[in-house]
Parts: C-alpha cells; structure tokens; sequence
C-alpha cells in the first residue's frame, strides 16, 4: 500500500510540475511581450507565416465572443474557466495515475487554463501573440496556454481512441464472471 501512495504521489507531482511548467512559461512569454511590444504591434518572425504580434483577446479562445459587449461576458467565462478547472482536477484525481497519455493532457490542459483565468481576473483580457498564417490566411493570434490546452485536448482524443484497445485500461472483471 505504501509503495502505491509513493508512487501515485511521485506521478501526481511530476503532472503538477507540467501544469506549472506550462503555467510559468505562458505568464512569462505574456510579460515579454506586454514589456517589449505595443498592443496591435508586430514583428515578423518567418515572413509570410510567422509573427509575434500583440493582441488582447476578450473574448474566448482565438476571439471568440471578442465583439459581444456585455458586462456579463467577464463573469461568464470566467466561471466558464473556474468549472473547467475544477472538473479537470477531479478528473484528474478520479484517473490512474498510471494512465500517462491522459494525465499529461489534463495537466496540460490545467496550466493553460490558469494561465488564460490569471490574464482575464488581472487584466480583464488575455495576452495573445502567435500569429501564424499560410498563403495569406491568418490563423487569430494565440498564446502558449491556448496551445497547451489544444494539445492535451490531443492528447485526451489519442487516449480515447487508444483505450478502446488496450485492456490494461479496461475495468477488472467482477469475480465469479
């Protein structure tokens, strides 16, 4: 019992240190950008395809709702960021540890929503900055959190498809079936 205690904790905090890896590097990227650049200023990284410009998002991921004007927008995604956090924890802690793939992708998922939640109760906006574009077409500006989160969405899809499969991840048999 007591090696599984250790080793659950050892897991849970190496997937902590995920959420605070990608919690750190997006309030960081986001200071350099807020202390260097302008609002709406860019600087081309690859031309054609690569900038950094600043952006404040207020609305939600890759601006959406950014034009609807309500006082009640804040609130809303807030509370929106907030349920998300808590439902994704206790998922999380209901998981097995054990289970890489998915626990990756919740901490991945926890750190960028922190980060974008600190950004919209400090500022009352999120700091975007990447700005990609391919033949033109702009993809709208993101951060480092919305990129965590849109990889441990993947990576919560690949475990999905790749439990279906693996009976290391099905439930024990009831005894006497």
């Amino acid at each position: 019992m007591t090696v599984n205690l250790k080793e659950s904790t050892l897991y849970r905090g190496a997937y902590l240190a995920v959420s605070l890896a990608v919690l750190f590097l997006d309030q960081w990227t986001k200071g350099v950008i807020t202390r260097t650049m302008e609002v709406h200023q860019s600087r081309s990284i690859v031309p054609d395809v690569f900038d950094l410009t600043y952006v404040r998002n207020t609305g939600a991921a890759f601006g959406l709702f950014a034009s609807v004007d309500s006082s009640l927008k804040a609130v809303l995604l807030n509370s929106i960021a907030v349920v998300v956090f808590l439902v994704v924890s206790a998922y999380a802690l209901r998981s097995s540890h054990k289970s890489v793939r998915l626990q990756v992708g919740l901490a991945l998922i926890l750190g960028g929503a922190v980060g974008n939640l600190l950004d919209r109760v400090r500022f009352g906006y999120v700091v975007d900055f990447l700005d990609f574009a391919i033949s033109g077409h702009h993809w709208p500006a993101f951060n480092v959190a919305d990129s965590a989160i849109c990889i441990g969405v993947g990576l919560l899809f690949l475990d999905m498809l790749g439990s279906e499969d693996a009976p290391a991840n099905r439930p024990d048999p009831a005894p006497g079936s």
